[in-house]
């Protein structure tokens, strides 16, 4: 009988010990906050009485550092690695926005910088839309906004063939001719393919030093 009796308060006094040692750990982790600490104390309490909030603030401190860290670097490269990282994180929407505009900022460093008709058209496809939109399309305008008018016919099969003879002679000027109808159909001007007001006038100017008439024109739909 003592022996059970002495057994039973052994074990009580383990059980207290625990549940002290338990509670003095967490009040240490709950101090320093860190996710090394309460990384520490689910070590050694895995069950412990604060084991569940444990797993917790480790999941939100990691959160808030991973966010910390994308914003930082604010780089597409950044909020994908948060995304990855942390897909039910508390700035999971947060992350997505940015990872959309720091992308688009991206592909708008790379347009700008390259500068070509090609690559501002394709910004322009993938973001229709927005003050850089917008830039980018002041930019084509500068870029297409004009073109060289050489000739006209009163029908297309004599512009088609003054299309042929233009291109023959002065392609390397006016990259292709085009052939555009007027509005009632009945006039077809030979125009040449859009460009800079640069290069432009100095293909008209070329043209004239080879007596052919021309005149420098605004693209349509392209504001003066």
């Amino acid at each position: 009988m003592r022996r059970s009796r002495t057994s039973l308060i052994l074990a009580l006094v383990f059980a207290l010990c625990a549940c002290s040692s338990a509670q003095q750990d967490w009040n240490k982790a709950s101090t320093a906050n860190t996710v090394a600490a309460y990384k520490d104390y689910l070590t050694r309490h895995p069950s412990g009485p604060n084991s569940v909030e444990a797993a917790n603030r480790v999941h939100s401190l990691e959160d808030e550092a991973a966010w910390s860290q994308a914003k930082q670097a604010d780089t597409p490269d950044a909020y994908r690695s948060y995304l990855e990282q942390q897909p039910a994180g508390s700035h999971l929407k947060d992350a997505q926005q940015a990872l959309s505009d720091a992308q688009r900022a991206a592909d708008w460093k790379s347009a700008d910088a390259a500068g070509t008709v090609a690559a501002l058209q394709d910004f322009l496809t993938k973001y229709p839309q927005g003050t850089q939109s917008d830039q980018a399309r002041a930019k084509l305008s500068s870029l297409t906004g004009y073109r060289v008018r050489l000739t006209s016919a009163n029908s297309q099969k004599l512009a088609q063939r003054e299309r042929e003879s233009l291109n023959a002679r002065y392609a390397r000027l006016l990259h292709d001719v085009e052939v555009v109808p007027s509005k009632g159909g009945r006039h077809f001007a030979l125009e040449s393919a859009p460009m800079s007001q640069s290069q432009a006038d100095s293909a008209c100017h070329e043209l004239k030093k080879s007596h052919q008439s021309c005149e420098v024109i605004r693209s349509e739909g392209v504001k003066s």
